[in-house]
């Protein structure tokens, strides 16, 4: 009986790669990824007040300095994966130093929605005075419609 897959009493070597094992593999890693993901989030635990408004335009590829104000009112300066806890009397030095190193940085700051507003306002103070023209605030958008 010669069916469509006789080849005449001879095998032939197969050419095909066998990627089920690979796919295997991929779907492991990204169950790995997708559990560890959500863990990876660093920084200073911030509860950022919610607001509607447009996200800031990132021209010149830098990454910003973030300073953040926790709800303890203790401040941090982030740059890149650095994140170090600063005093407000320090901070206009270390903020002068980065933009003598990369000038025309952009400078986040992140406030706890638990901080008082004179804290933020003291810490943008001393922003202006370390010759940042600019500071942009970080917010998070609304959870809920209505």
């Amino acid at each position: 009986m010669h069916g469509p897959f006789f080849r005449g009493g001879r095998k032939k070597p197969m050419g095909e790669i066998n990627v089920v094992p690979f796919i295997d593999v991929m779907l492991v890693l990204l169950v790995i990824f997708m559990i560890t993901a959500p863990m990876l989030t660093q920084g200073v635990q911030v509860d950022l007040p919610q607001v509607t408004s447009e996200p800031i335009e990132d021209t010149e590829n830098q990454e910003p300095v973030i300073v953040s104000v926790d709800r303890d009112g203790q401040y941090f300066i982030s740059l890149g994966d650095e994140e170090t806890p600063v005093t407000l009397e320090d901070i206009s030095g270390q903020i002068m130093a980065i933009l003598e190193r990369r000038p025309g940085t952009q400078v986040l700051v992140r406030g706890d929605r638990n901080v008082s507003y004179g804290q933020v306002v003291g810490l943008m103070s001393t922003l202006q005075t370390a010759g940042v023209a600019n500071v942009g605030l970080i917010s998070e958008p609304p959870t809920g419609e209505g």
